[in-house]
């Protein structure tokens, strides 16, 4: 009897998980946004912000010290490339303690 119960519930809470799930996705998915103006020095950008720009290349870097150091490293070659805007795709830490890795994509209008 406790074990029909059980698959009763089961089968209840199942597709309602199965629902708030599918619906949490939504919430991840953002609509486009037009990119911010344009300023004398590159700025960063959301991936949902980049639709009408034109990727020109992306950069990476390696810092020893914290991720501010790489996100400014990141802004300095994007300046370099005389790029508008820049996505950072990544931002993490390596074997090496204090050592951090990024790496951005670059855009232009």
């Amino acid at each position: 009897m406790a074990i029909r119960r059980r698959e009763k519930t089961v089968r209840v809470l199942l597709p309602v998980l199965l629902v708030l799930l599918l619906s949490a996705c939504s919430v991840l998915n953002g609509n486009p946004q037009p990119a911010p103006p344009v300023s004398d020095h590159p700025q960063e950008i959301r991936r949902n912000q980049t639709q009408g720009l034109r990727e020109i290349g992306s950069v990476s870097a390696a810092v020893l010290g914290s991720p501010m150091d790489v996100e400014r490293e990141i802004k300095a070659k994007a300046a370099a490339a005389d790029a508008n805007y820049y996505v950072i795709q990544m931002l993490d830490d390596t074997i090496i303690p204090g050592r951090w890795y990024g790496r951005a994509l670059l855009y232009r209008q």
